[in-house]
């Protein structure tokens, strides 16, 4: 069955700034989707297109994209008479429409807003769930397996204004023995984190950043991994959670070296690290706490530094700005053993399919693969229908608070509800690569 209808508009995202939404018609009803947005953005991910006019929403207004919808790449679907179960050849032709490397031409959230729309279409044209037509398009086969969330509970870097260079600290619960168990893990162990922080911090501390986490004023990064390992003793959940870093380096790396103390402006050059010393502090904080996944260690261009830290860890090593969801950039991180594990965004390339095509490539090479929101999200839930799908074991989609968070954990309790009785399983920990060692879910 063919689109009979495309239509765009601006509404808006989690942070209150302009997104795009694609409403999509075919024979069997409208179709929608929401695009999000990130704040620490790679220099490699394609094209959010935005208006760029400061008289209005402050220059990130998305009319333009949206007017490339509806005028060029809306009717030009519509006229190719393509069907909307061809997704690939739907994704290829919207890539060939805009002709430029990065989607720059009509604006990687005007394609990705279409892209994610045919999806939905194209399960309800195969009356299946869209978790089963993703996984149909990527060639998987059941059982399902629901992934591990990663809770980002404590914000730091360009998310949050304390001194904490490193962006993110993550709660796993590895230990649990079903996504909902997992869910109960992780709102308990928040809640206790709360509770901890405010008798530390005070009442202000606990006000949440933009993914639902806590940005207490914390001196670094070893005081909020003790604030983590507090909260997991008390919650009675040692052993069962482990903890996973979004450093986010890029944002602090400057004259080939890393400033911790980057938030002030008076920072001492003096004290700025080079990426073997942050390598030896990373390396430090495994051995002393329970941490199974690191992402963007170092600045998405200094290949070294991720090269000389993947060979000497233990761990998951995770490209996010560095592998920017894309193609090129990951096989060059396989060739140069740059890290062991993606960070999967779709809108950092664009469209659902080669999304795909990014998720199995890094697969090949033994990569653990973890999909993710965006910190400026909607209430759109495909990333949870794509981690099942695509049976990669690890999500992270924030704190288990905000809505547009717990949307995506709430997709993923009804699929386990669905899946009940099929032989679906909770990934644990076997999502996660460890060094040299694949994940055990690619082994299977």
């Amino acid at each position: 069955m063919s689109v009979t209808k495309v239509h765009a508009r601006q509404i808006f995202d989690s942070r209150g700034n302009p997104t795009v939404e694609v409403d999509l018609y075919t024979e069997k009803g409208r179709f929608r989707a929401a695009v999000p947005s990130g704040a620490s953005t790679g220099v490699h991910e394609a094209l959010e297109l935005r208006d760029g006019d400061k008289a209005n929403y402050v220059g990130k207004g998305v009319l333009k994209a949206v007017a490339n919808i509806n005028d060029v790449l809306g009717p030009a679907l519509i006229k190719s008479s393509l069907k909307v179960t061809q997704q690939k050849e739907i994704d290829d032709f919207l890539i060939k429409q805009d002709g430029t490397p990065n989607k720059g031409k009509y604006g990687a959230n005007a394609i990705l807003g279409i892209s994610i729309a045919v999806v939905e279409a194209g399960a309800a044209e195969k009356g299946v769930p869209v978790y089963q037509h993703l996984a149909e398009l990527a060639g998987v086969k059941p059982p399902y397996v629901l992934p591990c969330p990663a809770f980002n509970v404590i914000n730091g870097g360009s998310h949050a204004g304390n001194k904490l260079a490193f962006q993110e600290f993550m709660l796993l619960p590895t230990g649990a023995s079903s996504f909902t168990e997992a869910m109960k893990i992780g709102t308990e162990t928040y809640h206790t984190l709360k509770k901890v922080i405010s008798a530390k911090y005070g009442i202000d501390a606990v006000n949440v950043g933009d993914e639902g986490g806590f940005a207490p004023n914390v001196s670094g990064a070893d005081e909020s991994l003790e604030l983590l390992s507090e909260a997991i003793k008390k919650a009675g959940y040692e052993g069962k959670i482990k903890i996973a870093l979004d450093v986010a380096s890029s944002e602090f790396y400057k004259d080939g070296k890393y400033d911790l103390d980057f938030k002030n402006p008076n920072s001492d050059p003096q004290k700025w690290i080079s990426g073997t010393e942050l390598a030896d502090l990373y390396l430090e904080y495994i051995r002393k706490y329970p941490i199974v996944s690191i992402e963007d260690p170092f600045d998405q261009d200094d290949w070294d530094a991720w090269s000389h830290f993947t060979k000497l860890s233990s761990v998951q090593i995770v490209g996010d700005d560095l592998t920017v969801t894309n193609p090129l950039r990951i096989r060059t991180a396989i060739e140069k053993k740059a890290c062991n594990g993606l960070l999967l965004k779709i809108n950092q390339i664009g469209t659902i399919s080669e999304s795909i095509q990014a998720a199995q490539l890094s697969q090949s090479d033994g990569w653990g693969v973890m999909v993710s929101h965006r910190s400026g999200e909607t209430e759109n839930t495909i990333i949870a229908d794509l981690v099942v799908a695509l049976g990669t074991g690890q999500i992270k989609t924030g704190a288990p608070a905000r809505s547009e968070r717990v949307a995506k954990y709430n997709a993923l309790l009804r699929i386990e509800g669905e899946l009940e009785g099929s032989g679906a399983t909770y990934a644990g920990d076997k999502g996660l690569s460890a060094g040299l060692e694949a994940p055990a879910l690619l082994k299977k």
